[in-house]
């Protein structure tokens, strides 16, 4: 008698928060399930703005905002969604334009918490000097959304001589960082979690056009612009280095974490470098370029903090390491899951 195995029986997969990270699960989900639906090659580079079909210099970009809680030291989702979507169309080397600016309310939600982030985003468009021309509301149901989300699409364009892109860096570059790392993602959590550091933790929530826009005069030296916000400084090196086919190290006592933000990180278990950022980027700049590039950084309030924190190097393709402060070298991995849910 001849005894057979039955088939395994596999429970239906399902998102879990991860998949919206920006680690390795967003990956997998963009490339597993939305690209090959959207008939987009599932090897396309992708990046944090496209350049519109036709339309020459003009570039456009798109982000939904779910942070929680809504309002958080040095910002709250109105202003976020603004700086958001600003600082993707400046990372193709591109001044906004134009943003749109759709609501997804919770019935509930207080209607004077809505007027404050509205609001809110109301003023931090009218500081960058971009009109909200269009939009979108509307309210669901109790339970089928939580309390607000916003979305935000801008049109922008590039600046003469800027052309930056994932693919373009390439083995020598110099990597300059504009800013510090973590306070963003530090800050929403201890305010979400009472955890007491708001009062010495902030978020970096700020628009990047202007120095992107300082860039300018180095032109073609300038390879790649990309902020480090889900999945932190980790995710964005991890992409860029897989876009270029290229190897990077960094040089951990090069990278700009106060004080407050490592003592929090060390508390919460967590890696600074996988800690969402939403005010500073990394530039991957032709050596020939790079002191101006940091030079012209620095003479911005935003850039002030701005270093050289490594290199692109020869490989292996797609590997990022990093050199520690004892002199050893460890791989800085693309991560996997969600550190911090709901923080931008």
């Amino acid at each position: 008698m001849t005894s057979v195995c039955p088939t395994p029986h596999h429970e239906q997969e399902a998102l879990l928060l991860g998949h919206g990270a920006g680690g390795r699960l967003s990956d997998e989900l963009l490339r597993d399930i939305v690209l090959p639906a959207l008939g987009t090659a599932p090897d396309t580079v992708l990046e944090d703005a496209a350049l519109l079909p036709g339309a020459g210099d003009l570039v456009v970009s798109t982000d939904s905002f779910v942070v929680d809680p809504l309002v958080f030291p040095g910002g709250d989702i109105g202003s976020l969604a603004v700086h958001g979507t600003v600082n993707d169309l400046a990372m193709r080397g591109a001044l906004p334009v134009a943003l749109t600016l759709a609501i997804i309310a919770e019935e509930g939600l207080s209607t004077a918490d809505l007027r404050t982030v509205l609001t809110s985003s109301g003023k931090a468009a009218r500081e960058v000097g971009v009109p909200v021309i269009t939009g979108d509301t509307k309210v669901v149901g109790r339970g089928a959304a939580d309390r607000l989300f916003l979305t935000t699409t801008g049109i922008g364009r590039r600046v003469p001589g800027l052309t930056p892109s994932a693919a373009r860096a390439h083995p020598g570059d110099v990597i300059l960082l504009s800013g510090s790392l973590g306070r963003h993602g530090t800050a929403v959590l201890s305010t979400r979690e009472g955890l007491g550091f708001e009062a010495t933790i902030t978020s970096d929530s700020r628009p990047l056009h202007r120095l992107v826009h300082a860039l300018a005069p180095c032109g073609a030296d300038v390879h790649t612009l990309r902020d480090p916000t889900r999945g932190g400084l980790a995710a964005t090196l991890n992409e860029i280095a897989h876009a270029a086919h290229a190897g990077m190290e960094i040089e951990e006592a090069s990278l700009p974490v106060p004080a407050a933000v490592s003592a929090a990180c060390e508390l919460l278990g967590l890696d600074p470098l996988g800690v969402a950022n939403e005010g500073c980027f990394v530039a991957f700049v032709h050596p020939r370029g790079a002191a101006t590039a940091l030079r012209a950084l620095r003479a911005l309030p935003e850039g002030a903090e701005a270093v050289r924190i490594g290199e692109v190097t020869q490989g292996p393709p797609g590997r990022v390491h990093l050199r520690t402060l004892i002199g050893a070298r460890r791989v800085i991995d693309m991560p996997l899951g969600e550190q911090l849910p709901r923080i931008c």
